[in-house]
């Protein structure tokens, strides 16, 4: 379904876009038909470039906010059209350009551009770096409803989406110093305790020297708090309920 369709279905509220995270029941003066219809399906309808299937196809794991409801749909229609690898791809590629022009990255923040203006900028941008109509769409979406500014977040989720659909775990290891490539490879040995069978380790290191030393590590849902700051504050809070 085209953008332009898409606009259409989004302004039946007093001229006004209508936030994907609402319901239309909340909405008295809609027709029947909106009423039954989550705005999830319709934002599948948007983002597909057929209108076979309406039922939602879900990603392997549920993230709520603004930015799981915008990836979840983005997950379904690409599901539908057999293209996710394809605008995982085309996330990524918008992700870096967001990185190296600063240009592109002031634009998708201000807020003082009209959206219909970010909209047709955002159809040029995806002509010219080639980006499939299912990330094209998306980007019309976030731009329509003033949500651009979230770009990074719907594509980190769907990169989640992703990784889980490979079996694939994200795990965050943040340490006071780098981790060199001993240390790295006897943590992942124990990490893969964490997981089921067909799963893999997805890890990411970051530096946070405030932590002074140990590792804090959050893999999957689990979250682990192993820094000498979390002990020294332990131990500081029991000496000042003590005294």
């Amino acid at each position: 379904m085209h953008l332009h369709i898409y606009v259409k279905q989004f302004t039946l509220y007093n001229g006004r876009s209508v936030e994907p995270h609402l319901s239309f029941s909340n909405l008295d003066t809609c027709c029947s038909k909106y009423m039954t219809m989550s705005f999830s399906r319709i934002i599948v309808r948007s983002l597909s470039s057929s209108s076979a299937a309406q039922q939602m196809v879900k990603p392997p794991i549920q993230v709520y906010g603004i930015e799981g409801r915008y990836a979840t749909a983005l997950y379904s229609a690409a599901s539908k059209q057999k293209v996710l690898n394809n605008v995982e791809k085309d996330l990524l590629k918008f992700q870096n350009l967001l990185k190296k022009d600063k240009q592109l990255a002031e634009f998708v923040k201000n807020p003082s551009i009209k959206r219909k203006d970010k909209v047709k900028a955002l159809q040029t941008i995806g002509g010219k770096v080639s980006l499939s109509k299912e990330t094209v769409n998306l980007l019309g979406l976030l731009a329509e409803n003033g949500r651009l500014s979230d770009v990074n977040n719907v594509i980190n989720t769907f990169k989640l989406f992703m990784a889980a659909n490979r079996g694939e775990v994200p795990c965050e290891v943040i340490t006071a110093k780098p981790l060199d490539a001993e240390m790295t490879s006897k943590l992942q040995t124990a990490l893969k305790g964490f997981l089921s069978k067909g799963q893999s380790i997805l890890l990411t290191s970051k530096v946070d020297p405030s932590i002074i030393g140990g590792m804090i590590i959050a893999i999957g849902d689990k979250y682990v708090d192993m820094s000498v700051a979390s002990k020294i504050k332990k131990y500081s809070d029991i000496i000042a309920n003590t005294v």
